[in-house]
């Protein structure tokens, strides 16, 4: 096979590619006319018979996610904060040990340098105040050196709440 020929082949391929992107840019043009997809009203809605908004079902309060929570599925929840926290009682991590956390003052392990935004936002540790923090720890208190994104099931957030309580005894 001569230069001639694989130049006529490579040349063949780009012309092809070159008629698909300008086959590809008239159909935008001659379909997307206007401000792009969503910008203009619909010209007839189907009733489904749900609200606007679409209905979602009432969240269980934490309370009783708290009461019904299973410790043993809270250990394997753990497995994402095992990177930066250890259990043992003055062991810290990357993270400040937990070892007692539920019901323990904020920023009171000694030792570790907080970032001071803990303690402007909860005097302690209680059930509620971690939840709100494991949620969303950087929403709940913006400018802590915590870089966990949070956990978004309710349920998981119970049941480590629940296991972190009762590693202390």
């Amino acid at each position: 096979m001569d230069t001639m020929t694989s130049t006529k082949i490579l040349g063949g391929f780009c012309g092809a590619f070159l008629i698909f992107l300008l086959g590809k840019w008239a159909a935008e043009e001659i379909y997307h006319t206007g401000g792009g997809h969503g910008s203009e009203e619909q010209a007839y809605v189907i009733d489904t018979g749900e609200a606007e908004g679409g209905e979602t079902e009432a969240a269980v309060p934490f309370e009783e996610l708290l009461a019904a929570a299973d410790p043993a599925k809270g250990e394997r929840v753990w497995g994402k904060c095992r990177a930066c926290h250890k259990v043992e009682d003055g062991v810290n991590g990357t993270g400040p040990h937990l070892y007692g956390v539920v019901g323990r003052e904020v920023g009171s392990v000694p030792g570790f340098g907080y970032s001071g935004a803990l303690v402007a936002v909860a005097d302690v540790w209680s059930p509620e105040n971690l939840q709100a923090f494991l949620e969303n720890p950087k929403g709940y208190a913006p400018g802590t050196k915590m870089s966990f994104s949070g956990l978004k099931d309710a349920e998981d957030r119970a049941n480590l709440i629940a296991w972190l309580d009762s590693i202390d005894g």
